[in-house]
């Protein structure tokens, strides 16, 4: 981002959902190690 970059553009929609979708995934394989993290562990004797 430059100076004065206008954040209406097709160029910064595309920027901005690219980096909102690339969140939404993170949190999806965050929230899946989490869940799986659990279920190691139980292997005790």
């Amino acid at each position: 981002m430059g100076r004065n970059d206008n954040r209406r553009t097709l160029k910064m929609k595309r920027k901005r959902s690219q980096a909102k979708l690339k969140g939404r995934i993170k949190k999806k394989i965050e929230a899946g190690k989490a869940a799986k993290k659990p279920a190691a562990p139980a292997k005790k004797k």
